[in-house]
């Protein structure tokens, strides 16, 4: 199954990253490398949120990674939200069609 995050985010979101991109991209990486998240990245015209696509049978991993995920923790993420997404094409979707 996979499991979408969405983040809202603060208005200067690109300005303010910066010190806080390092650890964050640092934490994608790994959860990548566990086979957690599937693709992620900004919205962008405008860069008014994020999109991180998990994958597994839970949404626990998905909720675990906002909860520490830095661009939270200090305040550039204004909410956030896990919503189980039920894919039918690509690869590794949960129910393919025929």
């Amino acid at each position: 199954m996979h499991y979408l995050l969405f983040y809202d985010v603060v208005d200067d979101f690109v300005l303010r990253r910066a010190a806080f991109r390092r650890e964050h991209l640092a934490r994608v990486a790994q959860a990548f490398e566990r086979g957690e998240i599937v693709l992620a990245g900004a919205l962008a015209d405008p860069a008014d949120g994020a999109v991180l696509v998990f994958r597994g049978p839970s949404a626990g991993p998905a909720e675990a990674f906002a909860q520490t995920d830095p661009y939270v923790a200090n305040g550039l993420v204004t909410a956030w939200r896990v919503r189980k997404w039920a894919t039918v094409a690509g690869d590794g979707a949960a129910m393919p069609s025929p």
